[in-house]
Formats: structure tokens, C-alpha cells, sequence
């Protein structure tokens, strides 16, 4: 804070924030009350007014700056119901807890896509079953598999589409889940640099991340690679969390 302002009074701090999600108008009239100025095109905090989807898009759209999630949401799992009052109060004041997260990024050929979630390997068609071949770290995995595809999850994600899959969660390290699959094929928790490849031996199929819409679609013969990303996501939380 500075000491005072020209006027010989004490000049108040401000942060600049960007808001994210539907209904912002009772949460923008919040802000100045606060010390807190709207700014979408250069903030130092993105607000994320939803529930894990909004914060989803919020990452995608200002990636690597800090998220202050305010709950709008009665299926969100990953954010805390708490008054956005206690929360802009704990900002300003620097009172928050920084948590960073692990980020995945999906390559193909020239096309890269980044997760906060999950990378979605995916049949295009749903009438038909993709075949394919997992590799994990330039090691075969198992044989050829017949399926939906395969969720690869951060341990952020590994509360959504994973845990729908294999009805547990993890908390270190990159989950491979394999989506309805003709053969048993056991899920895993691989160390957080494993690199996975996919290869398509019959399509078509398709590549998505989060909730993000642009898909990367995939033929017989294309790889996908899934790695830990250089970028990470940072959540802003009450320190009791």
C-alpha cells in the first residue's frame, strides 16, 4: 500500500480482475466496494462466476493468471460455497492461498491443446468403436484395444469424467481411464512425466480437452501425445482448505 497520496491521505490498494461467467452484475457491483477494478483485458486475478465449467473456460481464456472461484453452481465439485464478501475481503488483503495445478497438453502434428481437466480421446462416430494403441513412455501397453476411447485426467479432473469411469479419484500423477471398452482394461495412475501416445488403427476419431469446442479430429495412423504441460493453472482458496 502506498503511504499517502498527494493530498496527504492514505490511497487505498487496487487490484485489477476480470470476471468470467453468466449474471456478473451483483458480483460487479461488489468490486469497488472492495478495492477491486474490473479489467478483462489485463487482470491480475480472474473471478470465475459458475461452477467448474466457467472455470474451465475461465483457464482457457487467461491462462496461468491466479482463478478466485465464487460458486454459482449446485453440480460443482471443485469449488467452495463461500460469500463473495469473505473472499474479495481475503484478496485485497492477500490472505488467499495459491494451489497450483497440474496442466496436460494433447499434441498432434502441429495442433496442441491444453487441459485443465482431461484430454477426451474419443470414437467420432457412435455408431462405431475405435480401435487403438496406447504407449507409455515408447512401450507398448497392451494389444490392440476396441472401445469409446480413454480419458487421460490430471488429479484436478480425476473428480469429473475419470471418476465417472472408474468411480475413484487420485491426487498425484496422470489417470488413464479406458471408456467402455469390449475388454476389461484396468485404469492407471502413472508418475506426472509419463507420456502417453494413442494411435489410431481405425477411426475415425477425435481429440478433446475440458469443455474447450475446438476438437482435433484424427484418421487411421495419427497420433495423439499427452504430457504434462510447461504452464500450470493456480487456484486462489481460503487457507482452512
Amino acid at each position: 500500500m502506498d503511504p499517502a497520496s498527494p493530498e496527504g491521505g492514505t490511497k487505498e490498494e487496487t487490484m485489477k480482475v476480470a470476471l468470467v461467467g453468466k449474471s456478473l452484475n451483483t458480483v460487479e457491483a461488489l468490486l469497488p466496494v472492495y478495492g477491486l477494478i474490473r479489467d478483462d483485458q489485463s487482470p491480475e486475478v480472474v473471478i470465475s462466476v459458475g461452477g467448474d465449467g466457467t472455470l474451465l473456460s475461465a483457464e482457457r481464456k487467461y491462462p496461468t493468471i491466479p482463478k478466485l472461484p465464487l460458486r454459482f453452481s449446485e453440480t460443482s465439485r471443485k469449488i467452495h460455497d463461500h460469500k463473495a464478501e469473505i473472499l474479495f475481503e481475503k484478496l485485497i488483503s492477500g490472505d488467499l492461498v495459491e494451489v497450483p495445478q497440474m496442466k496436460l497438453v494433447a499434441v498432434t502434428g502441429t495442433s496442441r491443446l491444453h487441459a485443465l481437466n482431461d484430454v477426451n480421446f474419443h470414437n467420432e462416430m457412435i455408431t462405431s468403436a475405435v480401435r487403438y494403441r496406447v504407449e507409455i513412455n515408447g512401450q507398448p501397453h497392451s494389444s490392440e484395444i476396441i472401445g469409446d476411447g480413454l480419458i487421460v485426467a490430471t488429479p484436478f479432473g480425476s473428480t469429473a469424467y475419470y471418476r465417472s469411469i472408474t468411480h475413484s479419484i487420485f491426487q498425484v500423477g496422470i489417470g488413464l481411464a479406458f471408456n467402455n471398452s469390449t475388454e476389461p482394461v484396468d485404469h492407471l495412475v502413472l508418475n506426472e512425466n509419463a507420456r502417453i501416445q494413442v494411435q489410431v488403427v481405425r477411426g475415425p476419431a477425435l481429440v478433446a480437452v475440458d469443455n474447450d469446442p475446438g476438437w482435433i479430429h484424427l484418421g487411421e495412423g495419427d497420433t495423439v501425445e499427452v504430457h504434462k504441460a510447461q504452464e500450470s493453472a493456480t487456484i486462489l482458496t481460503l487457507p482452512d482448505l
